[in-house]
C-alpha cells in the first residue's frame, strides 16, 4: 500500500501535528451575536482528524465584523465560547489555530456594533455588495482612511486578540493577509495611496502587516504566529498591479527573517479566480525557510505531489471538509469521498448543511 506523506505527523511552528491534512479556515456564519457556541464547538469537533485546524475568520475588533454572524475574540463572551471548541477539537486529537481576519472596507455598518467604524488604509471604496441580515444585499460603503492613532489602535488590538487567542486555548494564530481584507489593503496600491510611512513605496506598504506580525510573534512567540496570503488573488476587488512579484517578494523576505511558524498561500482558481503563477509560489517557497501550507482546489494525489516535490508541507482542504467530516479517514482508507454539498447553506444560522453530514459508513 502507498506511504502517503500527507498523513505523516510534521513539526509546524512550536507544534507537532498528527498529519499533513489541514482544514481551511471557511466562513460559516453560526456565531450568533458574534459569539462562538455550542454548534460550532460540535462542528470544529467533527473535523478534528485533521493534523490542524485553522477557524473561520475571526475578528480582531470591533471594526473588523465586516459580514452576519462571524465570531470575534476581543471580549470575554467570545474568549469563553472560544474555549468550548478548542477543547472539543483537542480531546479529538487535534491542533487548532485562530484565524485573525479584520475585514478592513470589506464591511457594512448594519453588520456592525454601535460605534465601530469602516476602517481602511485609504477612503477608497470596494465595488460590489455583502449581505445584511436586516436588509439582504447592500453596497459596500466608502472606509475611513486610518490615522496614525487608528494604526496604533489597531495594531493594539490584533495583539490583544492574540493573547485572548492564547487564553481561549488555541494552539496558535493566523494572520489573515488575503481575500481582500485590511491587511492586504495595505499591500495594494490601489486600496492603498497613502502618502505617509505605511503608502508608496513596496516597503512602505508592507510595513502594517509585518510591524502586526511583530508585535504578535513577540507576545505569543513566533512558533506561534503565522499569515495567509493570496498574492494574484481578486477577492473583494483586489485587482492586479505590476509590482505584485516585487512586493511577495519583499514580504516573504521579511517573514523569514521573523522566522514565524508558516505561511499559508491560496490558490482561488479552482473556484474561476485569476491562476496563481507557479513561479511565485516557487519565489515564496524559496524565500521562507519554515512551513508553507498551500490551498486550493487539492485532492489527495495532487496534495501529495507538492508535498513529496518541496512545493509545499502541508494542503489544506476547505469544501472537501463540509461534506466529509471525516476526511482524513477517508483519506486513510481510500473511502470514497461525499459529493453532496448542500451550498445553499454555506452562511445560514443552523445545523442544517453544517453538523449534518454523516460520517462515512464501512
Amino acid at each position: 500500500m502507498k506511504e502517503y506523506k500527507l498523513l505523516s505527523p510534521k513539526k509546524v511552528g512550536s507544534l507537532e501535528v498528527k498529519n499533513r491534512v489541514v482544514m481551511s479556515p471557511m466562513t460559516r456564519c453560526r456565531a450568533i451575536g458574534n459569539v462562538p457556541n455550542e454548534l460550532m464547538a460540535e462542528y470544529y469537533k467533527q473535523r478534528s482528524g485533521a493534523g490542524l485546524i485553522i477557524t473561520e475568520g475571526t475578528s480582531p475588533s470591533p471594526n473588523g465584523l465586516g459580514y452576519a454572524r462571524i465570531p470575534g475574540i476581543f471580549n470575554k463572551q467570545q474568549v469563553e465560547g472560544w474555549k468550548k471548541v478548542t477543547a472539543a477539537v483537542h480531546e479529538g486529537g487535534g491542533k487548532i489555530f485562530v484565524q485573525l481576519m479584520h475585514t478592513g472596507r470589506i464591511s457594512h455598518p448594519l453588520n456592525m456594533p454601535e460605534g465601530a467604524h469602516i476602517l481602511a488604509p485609504s477612503a477608497v471604496k470596494a465595488a460590489g455588495q455583502m449581505w445584511t441580515d436586516e436588509k439582504q444585499l447592500q453596497d459596500f460603503w466608502v472606509p475611513k482612511e486610518m490615522t496614525p492613532g487608528d494604526l496604533l489602535h489597531t495594531k493594539a488590538e490584533y495583539v490583544t486578540a492574540a493573547k485572548n487567542a492564547l487564553e481561549a486555548g488555541f494552539d496558535g494564530v493566523e494572520l489573515h493577509g488575503a481575500n481582500g481584507y485590511l491587511l492586504e489593503q495595505f499591500l495594494s496600491p490601489i486600496s492603498n495611496n497613502r502618502s505617509d510611512d505605511y503608502g508608496g513605496s513596496i516597503e512602505n506598504r508592507c510595513r502594517f502587516v509585518l510591524e502586526v506580525l511583530t508585535a504578535i510573534a513577540e507576545t505569543i512567540g513566533k512558533g506561534k504566529t503565522a499569515i495567509r496570503l493570496s498574492p494574484y488573488g481578486v477577492a473583494s476587488d483586489m485587482p492586479h498591479y505590476p509590482e505584485i512579484h516585487s512586493t511577495y517578494s519583499h514580504l516573504s523576505e521579511q517573514l523569514n527573517n521573523l522566522g514565524i511558524a508558516y505561511i499559508h498561500l491560496v490558490d482561488h482558481s479552482a473556484m474561476g479566480a485569476p491562476v496563481v503563477p507557479k513561479e511565485i509560489k516557487k519565489l515564496i517557497r524559496n524565500n521562507f525557510k519554515n512551513t508553507i501550507i498551500l490551498s486550493g482546489g487539492y485532492d489527495k494525489e495532487k496534495a501529495e505531489a507538492d508535498i513529496q516535490s518541496g512545493l509545499g508541507n502541508l494542503v489544506a482542504f476547505g469544501r472537501p471538509f463540509i461534506n466529509n467530516p471525516d476526511l482524513v479517514e477517508r483519506f486513510k482508507n481510500n473511502w470514497t469521498l461525499s459529493q453532496d454539498l448542500k451550498m445553499d447553506l454555506f452562511y445560514t444560522a443552523d445545523e442544517k448543511g453544517y453538523t449534518d453530514y454523516p460520517f462515512y459508513n464501512a
